[in-house]
């Protein structure tokens, strides 16, 4: 089973779904979320096919930049699709899914140089819900450009177009916190379980992650606060969560990055 097929497919019905859930918001075509969330699941699908065909033509799963950021847009489409039943998040596949359609074609286009490791429970658990975090607080970056977005027109008291696509702005913030809440609780276990169960947690290119993840943690940890105590939203919202996840973006990616295509080895 080879992957360059699943992917091209996985690639096309990405598109697909974010380019109708576009147009949906420019008011171009009729909202149809069971048509997005079908083929976004059909997207899914051949992305969960090409993971398991890398693994085989691999034979076994490293861990370099291009395989984790498949993993991890992987992770993040299913977790939209899912709390997207329960939530308006389906907006957010607009930006996440053609982002799942570039780590596909990085991962079948370019060698990762990373290689797997057997992992103990207690890692398992921390690599689990750091990937969860990430997930959550990638989906809470695109729900805060929307809200952006929709600040920006209500204050130009632009009525049409993606305003009227868009919930309430009372109910974009408050998922926008949900997502975030639900992320730092994940971001806290990982942070814990990190200090917990990884040998020498500052070694072996660790440091800048540990410090980095700390600093987002600080930050989210900020915007909650100043929200509960000081009533902090709109745009000061936005421009925290996206700072926050950018922190988290460099903790994630940024040494495999640097190590891989920076600064290779060998």
């Amino acid at each position: 089973m080879q992957a360059l097929p699943f992917a091209l497919l996985a690639i096309i019905f990405y598109l697909g779904a974010a380019s109708w859930q576009g147009l949906a918001l420019s008011r171009r075509v009729p909202q149809r979320p069971v048509l997005v969330r079908g083929v976004g699941l059909l997207a899914l699908l051949c992305h969960a096919l090409t993971i398991i065909a890398i693994l085989r033509e691999a034979g076994g799963l490293g861990l370099g930049l291009s395989y984790s950021a498949m993993l991890a847009s992987a992770l993040i489409a299913a977790l939209l699709l899912a709390v997207s039943l329960i939530k308006p998040i389906l907006n957010a596949s607009v930006g996440l899914f053609p982002l799942a359609a570039v780590t596909l074609l990085l991962a079948v286009g370019l060698p990762s140089s990373g290689h797997g490791t057997g992992m103990t429970p207690g890692i398992a658990f921390h690599a689990i819900s750091s990937a969860l975090a990430f997930s959550l607080f990638a989906i809470a970056a695109v729900q805060a450009v929307l809200l952006a977005m929709q600040n920006q027109a209500l204050r130009h008291h632009h009525t049409r177009g993606i305003i009227q696509a868009l919930p309430p702005l009372t109910t974009m913030e408050r998922v926008l916190f949900e997502l975030i809440w639900a992320g730092m609780l994940l971001l806290t276990a990982a942070i814990v379980s990190g200090f917990v169960f990884v040998d020498d947690l500052f070694a072996q290119h660790l440091a800048h992650k540990t410090l980095l993840s700390l600093a987002a943690w600080v930050i989210f940890s900020t915007l909650l606060a100043g929200h509960h105590w000081f009533g902090w939203r709109g745009l000061r919202a936005v421009r925290w969560t996206l700072g926050g996840c950018a922190l988290l973006v460099l903790a994630y990616f940024g040494s495999k990055f640097a190590l891989e295509i920076i600064f290779p080895q060998g």
